[in-house]
């Protein structure tokens, strides 16, 4: 094997200098043929080291990055190593491996500002919140005028149930940047679980800077469409993009994240028609059938388009779904709170003939839906249950258990031990009407937070719902009812992560009901 021709260490601090200036101008192969000539001869070289997880980086390459920068720690560990090492890791999404890099930095660096910040996230991302409070505490210790710091805080603590504290960190956050808006979003969502609704809603226009997608990844800002938003004016007085028209103003609405966001705001849409002489929708193709089956049908002037965007020529207005409480004024005291979906009634029948043919047709039917959708989500993590988590509800043998639950993955299917005990169609339901077609049959309904709950609750049905410690602001805090649909009774967490004690006391509440009485045993089929 032929060796190396030794270099001076003055050639390898000169390869180092045009390297950095290469990198640093974006000529990145040569960064990166000097920075590895340079590690073929000094493989300790910790700057060099580093570099290549610079370059590695910019190219998008985090794996690689990752590695390089490793080793660069290995040899000598600074702390903007390990400040570069967390970032490479949030972005590939290594939230346990960052806390590890995060504490390990910080023992070199004790008040490093920015280790600190990326071990709170870390953490905060995989749901500790009492540890990432701890560490965002500390932050503000170190800078008190660290506006995400107190940002962050205002988030955690609000899911610790601390409302009043969460406020005051989120309000600190915006004084000290006025321009943040995912500040401005967390507050809104602080104030709407108080019920402060009027204060509320115009701090929830900015959601959408603390929206994600279903891999926890930021989702795209507010839409860009160039008609006016209506927050409520009178379109017969105030003309939209085209002024005021003859045959009366025309309302898009747009969409947005979540089925059931959906489902709880299409209950504004009819309202819309009151002011507007066309309300169109932009409308998710899972929804669509039953949103015309319930509301076009007996609305004429509500009309559902496909989930592409229109032509805007044919509308003088725009109004994101979840802007319409703004637009309407909404308050506690004011929610139009009655049912204001169906299902078909030939659907439903056809439905009901199933199950009137099984063994004791006349148990009471229960839906239930154990897990929501999105399992990158931490909300997700925090809402969902397995079904083995159901088994003292199963276990109840009175009752006719419906499975609602449709699986976005595996884990979330119904486990071996408990598909015994459930009717399962939900392979052959191809839409929210079919879901709906079963709900009308159904006694009662009981489901973690997610769109089947919105669903039963808007078509009047009882929902019992399962609700996780400090759960979503739409349930409000410290009640067990909702303003927002009259037949929903809310079982919440008395303390984060508890299901057990929440599933007992539904199955009392069952056997109440129900007057089971002690009934337990094998699910007959």
């Amino acid at each position: 094997m032929q060796s190396l021709t030794p270099v001076s260490p003055e050639i390898i601090s000169l390869w180092f200098d045009e390297a950095q200036e290469a990198r640093v101008t974006g000529r990145l192969d040569t960064a990166q043929a000097l920075l590895d000539r340079i590690i073929v001869h000094d493989c300790a070289h910790a700057g060099a080291l580093y570099a290549r997880g610079l370059v590695a980086l910019a190219l998008d390459q985090l794996p690689l990055a990752q590695r390089w920068i490793e080793r660069a720690i290995e040899v000598e560990p600074q702390p903007p190593f390990f400040d570069m090492l967390c970032l490479i890791k949030i972005k590939l999404r290594m939230f346990a491996s960052i806390v590890q890099t995060a504490r390990a930095g910080l023992a070199h660096q004790p008040e490093s500002l920015s280790l600190h910040y990326y071990l709170g996230v870390a953490l905060q991302l995989q749901g500790r919140a009492d540890e990432a409070a701890s560490v965002y505490r500390r932050l503000i210790e170190l800078k008190p005028d660290y506006a995400q710091a107190h940002a962050n805080l205002g988030v955690v603590v609000k899911e610790l149930g601390w409302l009043r504290e969460a406020e005051q960190h989120i309000r600190q956050a915006i004084a000290l940047d006025p321009a943040n808006r995912g500040a401005r979003a967390s507050l809104g969502q602080v104030l709407l679980a108080a019920g402060r609704y009027e204060e509320a809603w115009p701090y929830f226009e900015d959601r959408w800077a603390n929206f994600v997608d279903a891999n926890g990844q930021p989702a795209q800002d507010a839409p860009q469409i160039p008609l006016p938003q209506w927050k409520g004016e009178r379109p017969d007085l105030v003309g939209g993009a085209h002024g005021l028209t003859a045959g009366g103003a025309r309302l898009l609405v747009l969409p947005e994240q979540g089925h059931g966001d959906s489902l709880q705001f299409v209950r504004y849409l009819p309202l819309a028609l009151e002011r507007f002489a066309r309300v169109g929708y932009i409308c998710p193709p899972p929804l669509r059938r039953l949103y015309e089956e319930s509301l076009c049908a007996r609305w004429p002037g509500l009309v559902m388009l496909d989930d592409v965007m229109p032509n805007i020529g044919k509308w003088d207005w725009q109004c994101p779904l979840m802007s319409l409480p703004l637009a309407f004024g909404t308050r506690l005291d004011n929610i139009p709170a009655a049912p204001y979906l169906h299902a078909d009634p030939q659907r439903s029948a056809s439905w009901r003939a199933r199950l009137e043919a099984l063994p004791q047709p006349d148990l009471p039917r229960v839906g239930v839906v154990w897990a929501g959708g999105h399992s990158g989500l931490i909300e997700d993590r925090a809402r969902s249950l397995t079904s083995a988590q159901l088994a003292p509800l199963f276990a109840l043998s009175a009752v006719r258990w419906i499975s609602l639950q449709k699986a976005d993955d595996l884990a979330k299917r119904p486990s071996a031990a408990t598909k015994p005990h459930l009717t399962d169609w939900m392979d052959d339901v191809a839409d929210f009407a079919d879901t709906a077609a079963i709900i009308d049959n159904l006694d009662l309904v009981i489901s973690v937070d997610t769109s089947v709950a919105h669903l039963a609750a808007a078509m009047g049905k009882p929902v019992w719902l399962l609700n996780r410690f400090a759960g979503c602001w739409r349930w409000l805090r410290d009640r067990d009812d909702s303003p927002w649909y009259p037949g929903v009774r809310i079982f919440t967490q008395v303390q984060r992560g508890d299901w057990a004690e929440v599933i007992e006391r539904v199955a009392a509440e069952l056997r109440q009901r129900y007057e089971l009485k002690g009934m337990y045993g094998s699910f007959v089929r």
